[in-house]
Formats: structure tokens, C-alpha cells, sequence
């Protein structure tokens, strides 16, 4: 098995809820007004959960994509929290301007920027780098002051500072509305609202039909689609679980562990069976070190 081929559903399959509760996420359609961490205590009660965890916070008033992660999953945040992430907005410009000069200044904002944190933010304020990688207009409103835009970006890029700082170039221009359409592998689509969330852990919990809640359910192993994998040999499973290191008699291609890079992160499965994230150390005999190891559920 591969990330090209790792085949969640079938992985989905083989499990019962209470095992994809203990190891899963789900992507949530967040609306405005609650804040992330509402969402995830909702969720968390709903399920008689020990732990939620969001990947990559919404403001309030901020919609769309909020994937939550579901008891032991919560540990698998940080290989998903860094990656991109696609909004549509909506801005409002103080001054009318052509599209053509409109395109021009905000295609300076596309590349590396640089940007300080706002001052409601919760992060130190002091100036980072962050990529654009598209940022442009969807539709021009027919007062020419509201403007639907596309922006993908690195995660951790403010939107509405991003905004704002266009203003500055154009006469003033501020945020009106933003959602999140995608962060990292989880897209608007794919998205469930909280009403359809609580209605079929309703029907779970009333009338005993859990398959609207699995269907909602992303098993944790969707990690094989972030980090490269490494297939480890059954007679080895047992000293992983008890914290041994990835040995490299331990797994199937050595060959692979050279395409591998050093404090690189790792996902080893044994067949379609999670283990644990590793860290590559390339030691003579040590491959990684084990960060997070899945323990069966007991």
C-alpha cells in the first residue's frame, strides 16, 4: 500500500463506529456566528467524546471548511494544519477603480508578502512571510465596489489583512465576507453542516441506523495522503507498539528510505493497518523515531 493507493473506504469498512470514533475526522461546514472551539465542544458532546480538536481556525463570523478531528486523530493536527488553504470573499473598495488597474495591484500580491498579524489576533505581532499562490477576481458587483475574489494560500495568511493591505494601494478596501472552500485535503463538498451532523447522531442514538454517521466519518488513516509511507513487516508491529524505533530491518523497501529526508515525517501502516507518524533520524540502523503511535483499541 501507497498513498496513491490506500483505499479509505475499505479501511472505513473493516470498522465499527466505535472504532472510526476513536480515530477519525470530520469535515464540517462551519457557519457564522460560533467559534471554532464551539463547534468542537458540540461535536464532542454529541459523541460523548473525551477530545475534538479543529485543524485551522475560522473567525466567528467566517464559514465554510472546519475538518474536526475525533478523539486519537486530534494528534494527527499537525501534519494537516500547515497546509494550503482556498477562500471565496467578498470585498468592498472604497474608491472606484478599473478592473484592468484593480488586476494590476493585486497581482503584486501574488508570490512571497509579507505581513503583520492584526492587532485582535491571537499570535505574537510581528512580521511573516506567507505565499500567495492565487489570489483574483471572481465578479465585479454592478456598483463596482463590491468585488467576489478567489484567494488560495499558505495556511496562517490573514485573509482580511490581505485585504486590507490591497486597500492601501487602491484607496481603501475592506473584507464584507469570507468563507473557506478548502484546507488541505478537505474541500467544501465533502462538508457537512452541524444541523445534518446532529441529525444523524440522532438517528444513531434514537433509531440504532449509524451508517449516516460513518458515512460522515473519515478514518484517521487519510494521513497516507500527507506523508510518505512505509509498509513495516507484521513481526515488528508488536515492538512498535511497545515505542521501539523504525528499524531498518523493520521495513519492506530499503530502497524507498533513501528518497526520505532527514527530521522528514512518516506514516507506517503494516497492509491497510495505521501504526504510528515517525521522524526520520537516518541513524546505521535507526530509520525513525516514532512521534505518535496508534495503540489498539482495547
Amino acid at each position: 500500500m501507497n498513498s496513491k493507493n490506500t483505499n479509505l473506504e475499505t479501511i472505513k469498512s473493516k470498522k465499527t463506529l466505535k472504532e472510526l470514533l476513536e480515530f477519525s475526522i470530520i469535515n464540517i461546514d462551519k457557519p457564522s456566528g460560533p467559534t471554532s472551539f464551539s463547534v468542537d465542544l458540540i461535536i464532542k458532546n454529541a459523541l460523548n467524546l473525551k477530545k475534538a480538536s479543529h485543524f485551522g481556525t475560522l473567525d466567528p463570523m467566517v464559514t465554510g471548511v472546519l475538518p474536526v478531528a475525533l478523539s486519537r486523530a486530534c494528534r494527527l493536527m499537525p501534519y494537516f494544519i500547515g497546509k494550503t488553504k482556498t477562500y471565496i470573499g467578498i470585498m468592498r473598495i472604497h474608491e472606484e477603480i478599473s478592473e484592468k488597474k484593480l488586476n494590476e495591484e493585486i497581482k503584486n500580491f501574488i508570490g512571497k508578502i509579507t505581513q503583520l498579524p492584526p492587532v485582535k489576533s491571537r499570535v505574537k505581532r510581528e512580521e511573516r512571510q506567507r505565499e500567495i499562490y492565487r489570489f483574483e477576481i471572481l465578479e465585479v458587483s454592478e456598483n463596482k465596489k463590491d468585488i467576489l475574489f478567489l484567494a488560495e494560500v499558505e495556511a496562517g495568511t490573514y485573509i482580511r489583512k490581505l485585504v486590507s493591505d490591497l486597500g492601501e494601494k487602491i484607496q481603501g478596501a475592506h473584507m464584507l465576507e469570507l468563507r473557506r472552500i478548502q484546507a488541505s485535503l478537505f474541500k467544501e463538498a465533502e462538508s457537512y453542516t452541524i444541523y445534518e451532523f446532529l441529525k444523524a447522531v440522532e438517528e444513531y442514538k434514537k433509531a440504532k441506523n449509524e451508517e449516516p454517521l460513518r458515512e460522515m466519518l473519515i478514518p484517521g488513516e487519510i494521513i497516507s495522503k500527507v506523508l510518505p509511507i512505509f509498509q513495516v513487516k507484521k513481526q515488528y508491529i508488536n515492538k512498535l507498539y511497545h515505542g521501539s524505533p523504525l528499524f531498518k530491518e523493520y521495513i519492506d523497501n530499503l530502497e524507498k528510505a533513501k528518497e526520505v529526508n532527514l527530521d522528514e515525517k512518516i506514516a507506517v501502516f503494516s497492509e491497510d493497518k495505521f501504526i504510528g507518524t515517525f521522524k526520520i533520524v537516518k541513524s546505521e540502523r535507526i530509520l525513525a523515531n516514532p512521534e505518535f503511535i496508534l495503540q489498539p483499541i482495547k
